[in-house]
């Protein structure tokens, strides 16, 4: 696996005019940030060697190189689910390219169900923790040289991004949570009682990415930034049905507020 990750990495920098040291993962609905990524080249998964392919709609599958608030940046407009029959190691394969990239800051965004009565469909809530209820864990198997065996979890989420998000957030006005993000298998949405269950034992949102490639990230000792766009409520005294293309609608609205918080912090790094 290792070599195949520096033989895509290798393929990229061959290719590649730019040197970006920030990343961005787009999740379901939220490609549109792409749009405002300027001076920009792209390379479709299915042409890049080793890579997944996204088989989720609202995921299109392709790396974007530009700028983004003046900055270098890469992003990828579409992520890999276990729920799609990836193991552990493919859903994480583009973030151990990344470090490879040099890439050393992180953003993550994703969709998710609200479990918090606080919370209202279309809230961003920055992610200050997470639970993991993956079946598989990324980092089983032999270590890979870039971190400890054992990594430490103290502060996945970096505690520096966060103050800054939530200034600029102030600044401009946008409500933002604090939460603890769940990850789960899917790919069915949560039952009433599960989501009862992992509001009592902490969580304020739950979805089925993001944990994996944080945890990779982490490991690789590249900083995190994660950003959950509410999309729907699964209440305790208020479950509700949801679809899929709900889910969408809701990132689809909630974008615009997302992308200004995320370029102003790349702006100001």
């Amino acid at each position: 696996m290792y070599e195949k990750i520096q033989e895509t990495a290798s393929w990229l920098k061959e290719r590649m005019t730019t040197k970006p040291e920030t990343a961005i993962i787009l999740g379901t609905g939220l490609g549109q940030l792409a749009t405002e990524i300027t001076d920009s080249y792209e390379f479709s998964y299915s042409d890049i060697p080793n890579f997944p392919v996204s088989t989720v709609e609202g995921h299109s599958g392709k790396l974007i190189f530009g700028k983004l608030g003046g900055k270098d940046i890469m992003a990828m407009q579409g992520r890999f689910h276990y729920y799609e029959g990836y193991s552990m190691k493919d859903v994480t394969f583009p973030i151990r390219v990344m470090y490879e990239l040099g890439i050393k800051t992180l953003f993550v965004s994703n969709a998710s169900g609200g479990m918090n009565p606080e919370f209202k469909i279309g809230d961003l809530m920055i992610i200050t923790d997470h639970i993991n209820f993956f079946p598989e864990h990324p980092l089983r198997g032999k270590n890979f040289p870039t971190g400890p065996r054992f990594p430490d979890m103290h502060e996945t989420y970096d505690h520096a991004l966060i103050k800054e998000a939530d200034q600029i957030a102030e600044e401009n006005g946008i409500r933002v949570m604090h939460g603890v993000y769940v990850g789960v298998q899917g790919p069915t949405f949560e039952t009433p009682a599960e989501y009862k269950m992992y509001h009592r034992l902490g969580g304020d949102a739950v979805g089925m990415s993001t944990v994996p490639e944080v945890i990779v990230a982490h490991h690789c000792g590249i900083r995190t930034f994660g950003i959950s766009i509410i999309t729907d409520l699964g209440l305790e005294d208020n479950p509700v049905e949801v679809s899929h293309e709900e889910v969408q609608v809701a990132a689809n609205n909630a974008q615009p507020l997302m992308t200004e918080i995320m370029r102003e912090m790349i702006r100001r790094a």
